[in-house]
């Protein structure tokens, strides 16, 4: 599982860390997983391996699992020259593993690439301290909710000295954050990624939640993706995803398209938008029903909401509003670009 052969290979000339982090195959929803390398000044970030029997990604007999460099940045935790380095799985033989989502959504994107596709995602999360989420007074519930949205005051925002230290090294990484607001449920919070190209808001969105999970450990707190962290009147937790094309940018009749064309392919789209969707897509707490599919002006209650400007400008952007928290954004982006782009350029709107 250790590495010590190729730290003797790189010798002692030690310059900085690389912490390499990747996603695992953990079923329904996968999980972030990292360690480090050390590096000496100049090298290049190399291939590196891993354990894929104590990540559900390989058979003990087999275990061996390969981490290609996709994504790099400042390591705002460590400071100086240190890096995060984000990868992609591969075999031994260098093919895409098959818990490699990004390979899929790589295939998509270059194909529709002219007709210029980008996102902004909305991510939702829940801050969780001794078992339950954080604010919640021991053993029993706080208020109801109405005043924690966007709220300000000890006695309706928890954890946001969390939330300004995740944004701080967000910012630090140079990560394409664009925003951060308390949500509807105590000790739930939201931050932005974007706009950006399929692969770009995907690969910063889950460099973002490592930072999240990294940041939070420094204050005890862990913060979860979970889509229906309270069961009841409490709202759950998504990742709205903002999208537009080149022809939706500049032309009301594309997105009309682009919504019509999510109506079709509803169910593969519910099945890849994240575990347990059916308990937060519940027609209440600003969902609609997972079983049927809406689109509508200014409607949050709706599968996909068009914004009022779209509507004056006769241009702009739509919302999905269905992905859940716990989303993989290389499977959304890739759905949603496959049924969109599809549609508009058989629509001749591209």
């Amino acid at each position: 599982m250790g590495s010590g052969r190729h730290a003797a290979e790189e010798g002692t000339n030690v310059s900085y860390k690389a912490e390499y982090i990747w996603i695992d195959g953990t079923e329904p929803t996968a999980r972030l997983r990292s360690k480090t390398k050390i590096l000496p000044d100049g090298a290049e970030l190399p291939l590196w391996g891993f354990d894929g029997s104590s990540t559900n990604q390989a058979a003990g007999e087999r275990s061996d699992c390969v981490l290609k460099p996709v994504f790099v940045c400042p390591d705002p935790i460590r400071g100086g020259d240190h890096k995060l380095v984000f990868c992609e799985v591969l075999l031994t033989d260098l093919s895409p593993h098959p818990t490699n989502t990004r390979a899929r959504l790589s295939a998509v994107a270059e194909r529709f690439a002219d007709q210029k596709p980008i996102f902004g995602i909305e991510q939702e999360y829940t801050f969780f301290k001794d078992g339950r989420p954080y604010g919640f007074p021991s053993g029993g519930f706080p208020a109801p909710q109405g005043f924690y949205y966007c709220g300000v005051g000890a006695d309706e925002v928890f954890g946001r000295d969390i939330v300004e230290a995740h944004l701080d090294a967000c910012l630090a990484a140079g990560l394409e954050i664009s925003g951060i607001n308390a949500e509807v449920m105590p000790g739930q919070w939201e931050f932005q990624v974007g706009p950006l190209s399929a692969l770009d808001v995907a690969d910063q969105l889950w460099v973002a939640r490592w930072l999240l999970y990294r940041v939070a450990e420094d204050y005890d707190v862990a913060a979860t993706l979970d889509p229906k962290p309270v069961k009841g009147d409490w709202n759950g937790a998504g990742a709205h995803t903002n999208f537009s094309t080149e022809a939706m940018r500049t032309g009301w009749d594309p997105i009309i398209t682009a919504c019509e064309s999510l109506r079709e392919r509803r169910q593969e789209h519910i099945d890849g938008y994240g575990a347990e969707i059916e308990h937060r897509l519940t027609g209440l707490h600003e969902t609609a029903p997972w079983s049927e599919y809406s689109y509508g002006v200014s409607d949050r209650g709706a599968s996909v909401r068009i914004p009022w400007q779209a509507e004056i400008d006769k241009r702009g952007y739509i919302e999905d509003r269905r992905p859940n928290a716990n989303c993989d954004p290389y499977v959304v982006t890739r759905l949603i670009i496959e049924t969109c782009c599809t549609a508009l350029e058989k629509a001749g709107q591209v």
